[in-house]
């Protein structure tokens, strides 16, 4: 594959923090959902596999020496993706809006499987089906299994503070009626979206 710092556009020197953010700009500009009606979706597709790719590739060579900057990169820790294909997948998924296709994949890995980065990823479908206390769960194990994973906390403190701010609005799975306002939902929904590379709000 072409050099995944030249795919990110970033030099081999920078740290965790500035090649997250070259990966979360791109993953904004070329994500398939803004050319769905577009001749250019199969190009726009092909390079957000390119994207993600480079930006797995980067985190992997990087995992030997750890996250330098104290930035939270996933796969810089023994709970991230650390390489599988599956959680790529399933991240690929939740980015598309794919959720029911990112549930089917978690639930059917083995037990064994589910570490920080399996909790994470199912706090995101909850948080996309508006079961957001069942999200809180999910995103809470994730921290306490990979503590000093910043993108889990990240996801585990905006999903807290929105709690308090819209209050007593949280639903569960196993919830008959839903609790949840549309504000709060496109809150969440945005939250879920920014910690996978996307930003549904653009003024939070």
């Amino acid at each position: 594959m072409k050099n995944p710092y030249e795919v990110l556009g970033v030099s081999p020197n920078a740290s965790d923090d500035e090649v997250k953010k070259a990966y979360r700009e791109l993953a904004r500009k070329y994500h398939p959902d803004k050319y769905r009606d577009s001749d250019l979706a199969d190009l726009a597709s092909e390079k957000m596999k390119e994207i993600n790719a480079a930006y797995e590739e980067v985190q992997k060579m990087r995992s030997g020496r750890g996250n330098a900057n104290g930035g939270g990169s996933y796969n810089g820790n023994p709970n991230g993706t650390g390489g599988n294909a599956t959680f790529t997948q399933i991240r690929n998924f939740i980015n598309q809006n794919e959720i029911a296709e990112a549930d089917r994949l978690l639930r059917a890995m083995d037990i064994s499987q589910q570490n920080a980065e399996w909790h994470f990823l199912m706090g995101c479908v909850l948080y996309k089906r508006g079961y957001f206390l069942d999200a809180q769960k999910m995103f809470d194990r994730a921290c306490s299994m990979d503590p000093n994973n910043g993108e889990y906390r990240a996801a585990r403190e905006r999903l807290h503070a929105q709690a308090s701010t819209y209050g007593g609005g949280y639903r569960t799975a196993n919830s008959s009626d839903c609790g949840c306002d549309i504000c709060s939902s496109l809150i969440c929904a945005d939250c879920c979206c920014e910690c996978m590379g996307g930003d549904l709000i653009s003024c939070c």
